[in-house]
């Protein structure tokens, strides 16, 4: 049986010990606007921030974890190592993420006809995949 998806967009879950940093990061930095702040069980925190429509949940924990992933993006680990965001300001966005501090362990460049990607570093070492997509 295969998943009966309901949804046409995902939630995805980014666990920080820096919440403010990682607030400047997606929301002041890359634009994503603030939804919601709740509390959660266990005396977590909740930011949802949105992009289009699927919600970005920047989860702060009462303590830290028992562990972390390493930084690194594609080359650092297996599991999960980058998640892209399409967008239509390629090199703008790009930039900003690059003047505000943030690395930019690949900077923008075509990767097929029509189609280029950056990949920006956030506060905790994740990397994100930004995508621009030229219409023909």
């Amino acid at each position: 049986m295969t998943a009966n998806i309901v949804k046409k967009s995902i939630d995805l879950g980014i666990i920080t010990l820096k919440p403010e940093e990682a607030l400047k990061f997606y929301r002041d930095t890359v634009g994503l606007p603030l939804a919601a702040t709740m509390a959660m069980p266990g005396g977590a925190t909740m930011y949802r921030l949105m992009a289009g429509d699927s919600v970005i949940k920047i989860v702060h924990p009462p303590k830290a974890p028992p562990a972390s992933a390493p930084p690194g993006g594609i080359p650092g680990a297996t599991g999960y190592r980058y998640w892209t965001i399409t967008v239509s300001n390629l090199k703008e966005l790009t930039d900003r993420c690059a003047a505000a501090g943030y690395k930019v362990p690949v900077p923008p460049k075509e990767i097929r006809p029509g189609v280029s990607i950056a990949m920006v570093e956030d506060q905790d070492g994740n990397w994100v995949e930004f995508l621009e997509a030229k219409q023909a």
